[in-house]
């Protein structure tokens, strides 16, 4: 009997040190791996909280030429966007004519751009081989004998041999033939006219070519003073209401290396047309701009018409503006290394700068160059809030 409790009292007690053996065995390797979860979990989390951020040092932000400004309100002109052309100034645009009939011949290697000086020799018509048509020749015969006739008389009216009212009368015919002779300013030869440049400037169109035959009157060319150009703006009828509101003009050719001001370029408005052309559907709107700065007549322009001014608009250069998949987004400085990106609501664009709706407020920091930059370190500074990789 004793040898009988003694045994199941052994098998009790093996019992209850199994089962406490059971619930408080750890595995060490797994205890490890709990732990490293929580600690990649909590760094993601402080991570988390400033995935906005993106960090880059004073030194690297110079050498990426990153710029800013603070946003606060001004003035900002209302605008319409629209095209147009630069053309020369209608008192700078002279045509050459033939002054008789004959055969065209090119004075020089002369075409269209070529650099022209005033009375420079342009053209030559002759005439001599023309059958009834040389009008140089018949000149010329009609003023020696009127120059000869004139001189026989000369000595004779002091002798009272012709009378006085005579002697005016060939006076008369002498001085006229002269001037018709020398108004058609002829060659060395006297086998044709010369033709030259009314103006200094360059020759913007050639309508002839060497050997052709012109009458009198025949436009030959077009020589252009180019002492002032005229930016005329296209503008739709849709906005033909607010053409009494405009001031001023922005403009940019393909040629330009930046964005233009008529004002600030010594220019002005000249007219608002009140019809459309007839040609088009469009109004024009002319402006004078003084030539050079770069310009080409005949080059088409993006335009963008200034009109009334609006108070307390916050507006930002054109390149601090950046767009993802559609939406606009400026880098707001928070600090000396640390800039945020910010989405905004863009407004109207006079060209230069672009009015901030929403997103920007007075104070804000903002990069307006080298935004291209902080947004590629922003990719490069991007990290995960959470990891699935073991």
């Amino acid at each position: 009997m004793k040898r009988l409790a003694l045994l199941a009292g052994m098998c009790t007690a093996f019992l209850l040190w199994s089962c406490n053996a059971g619930h408080n065995h750890e595995d060490p390797h797994d205890h490890e791996a709990e732990h490293g979860a929580a600690e990649a979990h909590g760094a993601a989390g402080a991570h988390a909280g400033h995935s906005d951020e993106i960090v880059i040092s004073p030194e690297k932000a110079a050498a990426a030429g990153i710029m800013t400004e603070t946003a606060s309100p001004a003035e900002f002109s209302g605008v319409i966007r629209t095209g147009g052309q630069i053309l020369s100034s209608r008192g700078d645009e002279m045509t050459v004519v033939a002054p008789a009939d004959g055969i065209v011949s090119f004075g020089g290697n002369y075409f269209e751009g070529a650099a022209v000086d005033e009375g420079q020799t342009l053209f030559s018509v002759i005439s001599g081989t023309i059958q009834d048509g040389n009008r140089i020749g018949k000149a010329k015969v009609a003023y020696e004998a009127a120059k000869a006739e004139y001189e026989r008389v000369s000595s004779l009216v002091d002798s009272r041999i012709v009378s006085q009212k005579e002697y005016v009368r060939i006076k008369e015919n002498y001085e006229n033939a002269r001037l018709a002779y020398e108004a058609l300013k002829p060659n060395a030869d006297g086998t044709g006219v010369v033709v030259c440049s009314p103006c200094g400037g360059y020759v913007e169109s050639i309508f002839v070519r060497e050997g052709d035959y012109v009458s009198m009157g025949t436009p030959l060319a077009c020589v252009v003073r180019n002492s002032s150009l005229v930016l005329q703006a296209d503008l739709s009828q849709t906005y033909y209401d607010r053409t009494g509101g405009i001031v001023s003009a922005n403009f940019r050719t393909p040629s330009m290396a930046r964005t233009e001001n008529v004002k600030a370029l010594g220019g002005r408005l000249l007219s608002v047309g009140r019809s459309s052309a007839a040609a088009s559907h469009y109004i024009p709107v002319t402006f004078s701009i003084p030539a050079g700065h770069g310009l080409v007549p005949g080059s088409f322009a993006e335009v963008w018409l200034l009109t009334g001014v609006r108070n307390d608009v916050i507006s930002l250069p054109l390149q601090a503006v950046t767009e993802e998949q559609g939406v606009n987004f400026v880098y707001i400085k928070m600090d000396e290394s640390c800039y945020r990106k910010q989405e905004v609501t863009l407004g109207e664009s006079d060209g230069e700068r672009v009015e901030i709706v929403s997103g920007v407020k007075a104070g804000d920091n903002v990069v307006t160059a080298g935004a291209y930059n902080v947004r590629l370190a922003s990719a490069s500074n991007a990290i995960p809030a959470h990891t699935h990789n073991h």
